[in-house]
């Protein structure tokens, strides 16, 4: 099927059906997942989907349907749905959609390769990473592991006279595992994710990492409540600077809701801290040449230095703004309307190893993990319960389970006064370890 040629006609047919303007999505997807547990294949599961999603205009009235079946018949019904639904809503004069015909090269996203690889690989792979996971003596059980893939190309179309589509893939290897020391008992786990096959890391790799989560926080020590150091390992930077992303979510800014939304152009944090959104980055399963409505994607540098420079719009809020689309259309896929999200992001990195950062912090705690909802978008609040290390005197002297950490966003960003270089920028949410110099830490 030329979905090109059908996505064309399809604008042709919503606006010969009676709208004003109309918007298609039509979407091709294949995905394989493998689980297995105790040397044993458990789930070997591939599915291939196809469908279209009308977003159409009748006066500055919105109405949405989608279909999974492609043919003529189906088509217009869901066609015909979408226009009807349009003429019982509301208007709002933002109801637009993007007249930008360009493309943004975001190279590397497709690797053809993926479903060539044989199945047999896939399958040995999942069991070898569990095999090797539990190898190492203090670990207990298996909790799975598994492979994953999937392909999709996407096609957008509108009567403003975009017509534009992209292929892309990932693939994913994972295994948790769980130690076990009397009562005591911890789960461990790792997993990457690639775009190309051939750029997954090595089965040992994966295993020792989910292994070494799983035993080395046992045997804990619970602490004094106290305010001390905290520093952010890469893994648990999204539970605090998550709350920024959110925060400066444009239809959040344009409600109120953000902690951060008179605070364009305005330092709000540690000058350590620069953050950007990078939908045009090489080889990353974030990138793509347009977002959810066809807007190209861009670098776009959210804060500098401790600034805040930008909040992220899709057509819709940039228009109710008074600003341009930042290229930040998220979509579930074809049934669902554009939202607000992120490509890749990440954060600039220092000067200093987490080894020196370490060694520099006299009194604090690394933490591995942290539960809860981190920075609340909407008052600045930050909270959750925590797991790491204990570090005196610049080392690492036991594990800690059970504790908590709270503060205020803006003294707890201002407060970063040191940033790491170990970065991994293969992540779409990449992040080096930094430290906030005081925190309060709740423990017995």
């Amino acid at each position: 099927m030329d979905y090109i040629e059908l996505a064309e006609k399809l604008v042709k047919k919503s606006i010969s059906l009676g709208a004003d303007a109309a918007e298609v999505f039509l979407e091709t997807n294949r995905n394989l997942s493998i689980g297995v547990l105790k040397s044993e294949i458990e789930t070997i599961e591939e599915a291939s989907s196809h469908g279209a999603g009308f977003r159409v205009f009748v006066g500055n009235k919105m109405g949405f349907s989608h279909c999974n079946d492609l043919s003529d018949r189906s088509l217009e019904d869901t066609v015909s749905r979408a226009i009807a639904f349009a003429k019982l809503s509301s208007p709002d004069e933002n109801n637009v959609l993007t007249d930008d015909i360009g493309v943004t090269a975001a190279k590397d996203l497709y690797d053809k390769s993926i479903a060539a690889e044989p199945m047999e690989k896939k399958i040995r792979m999942a069991l070898d990473l569990e095999k090797l996971a539990m190898k190492d003596p203090r670990i207990t059980k298996s909790a799975g592991a598994g492979y994953g893939e999937g392909e999709s190309e996407v096609f957008i179309a509108n009567s403003n006279g975009i017509l534009k589509s992209y292929k892309s893939s990932g693939c994913s290897l994972g295994v948790s595992v769980v130690a076990e020391k009397g009562d005591q008992k911890n789960t461990g786990s790792e997993y990457c994710s690639r775009v190309f096959f051939k750029d997954l890391v090595s089965l040992e790799g994966i295993a020792a990492l989910a292994s070494q989560r799983a035993w080395e926080l046992l045997d804990p020590v619970m602490i004094n409540t106290q305010k001390a150091s905290v520093l952010f390992d890469p893994d648990v930077a999204r539970s605090l600077l998550g709350g920024i992303i959110t925060a400066v979510n444009g239809e959040r800014v344009l409600q109120g809701a953000s902690f951060l939304k008179d605070h364009l152009n305005k330092q709000f944090a540690s000058s350590l801290l620069s953050i950007t959104d990078d939908g045009t980055k090489q080889k990353s399963l974030g990138s793509a040449p347009f977002d959810g409505e066809g807007v190209p994607t861009m670098k776009n540098i959210l804060v500098q230095n401790g600034i805040l420079k930008s909040f992220i719009y899709n057509t819709k809020t940039a228009k109710r703004a008074g600003v341009r689309s930042t290229g930040n259309a998220s979509r579930g896929g074809f049934s669902s309307l554009p939202g607000i999200g992120t490509h890749n992001i990440y954060l600039e990195p220092g000067k200093h190893t987490g080894k020196e950062i370490i060694a520099a912090t006299k009194k604090g705690l690394l933490l591995k993990e942290v539960t809860g909802y981190g920075i609340d978008a909407v008052s600045g609040n930050f909270s959750g319960g925590a797991s790491g290390f204990w570090i005196l005197n610049g080392e690492i002297a036991f594990p800690v389970k059970g504790v908590t950490i709270a503060g205020k966003a803006f003294d707890i960003l201002n407060g970063i006064d040191m940033m790491g270089n170990d970065i991994d920028m293969n992540r779409t949410f990449a992040a080096p370890i930094f430290r906030v110099a005081e925190m309060q830490i709740g423990g017995k």
